[in-house]
């Protein structure tokens, strides 16, 4: 008798032959379900896209062989629907999936070794204004690679926190030399003075120090190579006044006000809730909300 995890796979694979949908997303937590998955009984494999935290160790399974796609996820502990929507962001970056592709996401809870969830999503119309996904642009910017290496931090602070405390911040990715004359600094730049290598986002000391600064009042800078301009500035653009945005705080509206002045993209971290937002020429691309259940409050 097949077990339940085959049985749901095998469900949401009639409905992407059904529905006529591109592509399956499985979402795997280690590497005994990744084993689990490379030895079930599996048709169609080649529709499939497994998904799996960044950190997970699968070097010993030949993971990419059993399906059509492998895409790192951030580690952290997501809502589901933030996970999918970070899973989209990063396939459609590495042209597994397009911006407008229909897709079938079978998953469960995030660390559980269980599968109970099948969800359907047409990427031109599945989000609502409340939970945007428009990465049309982001896709083609140069900056992308920093922004989702961004992203991570901010979803880690947004579920952490910073020793045990909601921290709100907001990092400004991209077009550093026109965002650094819209800006001004509010306390001493920590980056100012160190060589460019030493200032990279993926370096880890350099990680640990920025989630260290986001509790500093004022934005952090980052060119779109992934060199730390600053920490600790104030952004100067006039923030955007529309009724879309009345429910967000200053960070939000300062963060659009200044993608819509520069080339940049905006990344905010909400204090209060922990979600994250990204912004672009002055509209919200889509937001991702870690689960703040971990924080230790």
């Amino acid at each position: 008798m097949k077990d339940q995890k085959t049985l749901l796979l095998e469900n949401a694979l009639h409905i992407v032959h059904d529905m006529s949908c591109e592509k399956l997303f499985l979402f795997l937590n280690d590497l005994q379900e990744c084993r689990w998955f490379t030895h079930a009984a599996i048709s169609s494999r080649d529709r499939i896209v497994i998904v799996v935290p960044r950190e997970a160790d699968i070097r010993d399974v030949k993971l990419k062989t059993a399906c059509c796609a492998v895409v790192p996820s951030w580690s952290g502990n997501q809502t589901r629907f933030s996970r999918i929507k970070y899973a989209f962001l990063s396939a459609v970056m590495n042209n597994v999936i397009q911006s407008t592709s229909r897709v079938v996401c079978v998953l469960g809870p995030h660390g559980k070794p269980h599968l109970d969830t099948i969800t359907i999503h047409d990427l031109r119309q599945s989000w609502s204004e409340d939970f945007p996904f428009d990465v049309e642009l982001l896709i083609h910017n140069r900056a992308f690679h920093t922004v989702m290496a961004v992203v991570d931090i901010a979803l880690d602070i947004g579920a952490l926190g910073r020793e045990g405390k909601s921290v709100g911040t907001i990092f400004v990715i991209g077009d550093a030399d026109a965002v650094m004359k819209s800006s001004r600094q509010v306390v001493f730049n920590p980056f100012k003075g160190y060589p460019k290598r030493e200032r990279l986002i993926t370096v880890g000391h350099v990680v640990e120090s920025v989630k260290e600064l986001a509790k500093l009042d004022g934005a952090i800078i980052i060119s779109g190579e992934g060199v730390v301009e600053a920490a600790g500035r104030h952004l100067e653009a006039s923030p955007v006044t529309e009724k879309k945005f009345g429910g967000l705080g200053a960070r939000h509206r300062s963060a659009a006000g200044i993608t819509r002045k520069t080339n940049a993209v905006a990344i905010v971290v909400s204090e209060s809730t922990g979600r994250v937002t990204l912004f672009q020429r002055g509209r919200i691309l889509a937001t991702l909300e870690p689960q703040i259940s971990r924080r230790m409050v």
